[in-house]
């Protein structure tokens, strides 16, 4: 089969049913969107007390089947997939979705959704590989009512080959693995190291890089009601109001949670302590400031064994070797480190 025919076979699933009138695993209910809440800091007074209504940005949330899943999906959508697999494009990617609110939904809102595939793209080159875009879009109602509709999209693609590395006898030392190698030549820590990829820096938070890289961590405050956020934004979540100013924190902190990435490894975030094609594992951390704001980090100088919920940390800059220049990043150091 051609990639004509191909595309002219997913394209006749479009329209067709993925769910019929599937009904929510639970109502809309107030410990759910507290819980919400709570993981993503949400202070908003509209989320609680007897008048309160869910964040919309929950709706996906009222439609999970959880482990279990859903039993009502239609056959259609396992064609689709059955066919895609069949292609080649076994492995699958979530790209991005979109979720228009028509109306608040409030705890005991009891809703059903339906879902169709959309749409099917023809065949992509991506960096992953080549596949096909699968867009659904899921309408949520209660009763007779539309709420809102949440688009998925998929990437189903055949995985790009990796280019096979030359045989042993053609690689030079620095190539090999760290067992071949004499250890006069292993790199020296801070050398070699892959890079650290750029942040993006966009009109929205560019003053807080701007502040970074003067060794100042800004945090923004509305000028309305002088709610502190972070990360930074066009406008504040509490009052809506689109003009702010900032403050500088103090660099006190402490480790609200944290993981420790184990896989894929990625040597260009682990600790410049460590050997330059050291891979891993490293600690991500939640920081929470003093200021009561919450910030994603590493912190340096302590094993990723050694980091635990509540350690004191406080604020340090940290230089890295980067694609064009020299790159600041924000990191925590232990506290006890600094006395």
């Amino acid at each position: 089969m051609d990639d004509d025919d191909l595309t002219a076979r997913l394209k006749s699933y479009e329209g067709h049913p993925a769910a019929v009138a599937a009904p929510g695993k639970d109502p809309v209910n107030v410990p759910m969107i507290r819980h919400w809440c709570e993981a993503l800091g949400d202070t908003n007074p509209a989320y609680a007390g007897p008048d309160a209504v869910a964040p919309p940005t929950m709706l996906q949330a009222w439609t999970m089947g959880g482990l279990a899943g859903h039993t009502g999906r239609a056959r259609a959508y396992d064609e689709l997939l059955a066919l895609l697999d069949e292609s080649g494009c076994t492995s699958v990617v979530a790209t991005d979705c979109e979720q228009e609110y028509l109306r608040a939904l409030r705890p005991g809102d009891e809703i059903t959704f339906d879902t169709v595939i959309e749409s099917v793209s023809a065949r992509k080159t991506t960096k992953l590989g080549t596949g096909h875009f699968v867009t659904t879009r899921t309408d949520v109602r209660v009763g007779d009512t539309l709420v809102g509709t949440h688009r998925f999209r998929i990437l189903k693609y055949a995985p790009a080959r990796q280019k096979q590395p030359p045989p042993r006898s053609e690689r030079s030392s620095a190539e090999l693995p760290r067992s071949d190698r004499s250890s006069a030549e292993l790199p020296r820590p801070g050398r070699s190291r892959p890079l650290r990829p750029r942040p993006v820096v966009n009109r929205d938070n560019a003053g807080f890089w701007e502040g970074v890289a003067r060794h100042r961590l800004l945090i923004q405050r509305c000028t309305a009601c002088a709610t502190l956020r972070f990360p930074w934004l066009p406008g504040c979540a509490h009052c809506g109001h689109p003009d702010w100013d900032t403050v500088e924190a103090s660099g006190e902190g402490a480790v609200y949670s944290y993981v420790v990435m184990h896989h894929p490894p990625f040597p260009a975030f682990t600790d410049v302590d460590q050997s330059a094609d050291a891979a891993g594992p490293y600690a991500v951390v939640l920081v929470q400031l003093a200021e009561g704001v919450r910030m994603i980090s590493n912190v340096v100088g302590t094993p990723y064994d050694k980091v635990r919920i509540g350690m004191p940390v406080r604020l340090a800059f940290r230089s890295y070797d980067s694609h064009d220049d020299e790159l600041v990043l924000p990191v925590f150091r232990a506290a006890e480190e600094d006395v």
